[in-house]
């Protein structure tokens, strides 16, 4: 009977840490004074094109389409691992490889040079990894690609429509994924809880 009891209470602790509140969020806006008022210029102070969010990612709205291809092999990841097909994930860290070595540096200013090329070399091992292991280890490896693609954003932009959306269930301390769409659809935890997340922000 005590055993009944104490699952009962865990599923229902479980269930309501992962309420989908579908809040709806609005656009970032780069300009508002709210983004530099009471700010210094120093090396711990926010970008004025950037906003941190509660899943540890940035959004931005500078207008770049020099991501897009990348982004495209990074939502072909994330749409598989939502279905639980660790194939089409593996075919989508392919492509991701294939859309760095084609994403054009020359487009890049001196500054954005070196930052984007530690974000390449993280990016490319959790990509080959992706593109190389079952899909527990495929999801792993997301997570932190997840980050990659947020700092590529953040530094070069995009002209694609994103949310940043959090799991509290993944891990100890929960996981955040991009998507283009505001409808939840959990990559981390796939069909075993699909619809668990929150949307923290939007980017353009």
């Amino acid at each position: 009977m005590k055993n009944s009891i104490y699952a009962l209470a865990f599923s229902v602790l479980f269930l309501s840490a992962c309420k989908n509140d579908k809040k709806q969020v609005d656009s970032v806006d780069v300009n508002s004074n709210e983004m530099n008022m009471g700010k210094e210029d120093n090396d711990s102070s926010m970008d004025e094109n950037t906003i941190h969010t509660d899943g540890n990612m940035n959004t931005t709205t500078q207008k770049s389409g020099l991501t897009s291809a990348i982004i495209d092999a990074y939502l072909s990841i994330k749409n598989a691992l939502v279905d639980d097909d660790s194939k089409k994930a593996a075919e989508g860290g392919k492509m991701m490889l294939t859309a760095f070595s084609n994403f054009d540096m020359n487009k890049l200013s001196e500054s954005q040079h070196k930052e984007y090329m530690d974000i390449l070399e993280d990016a490319k091992e959790h990509a080959e990894h992706i593109s190389d292991s079952p899909i527990d280890h495929q999801r792993e490896h997301f997570e932190n690609l997840s980050t990659d693609l947020n700092d590529l954003i953040t530094l070069v932009g995009t002209n694609k429509t994103l949310y940043v959306t959090f799991c509290p269930m993944y891990n100890k301390k929960g996981a955040t994924w991009l998507s283009e769409t505001e409808t939840i659809k959990n990559p981390y935890l796939g069909s075993k809880m699909l619809s668990c997340g929150e949307v923290k922000s939007k980017i353009n």
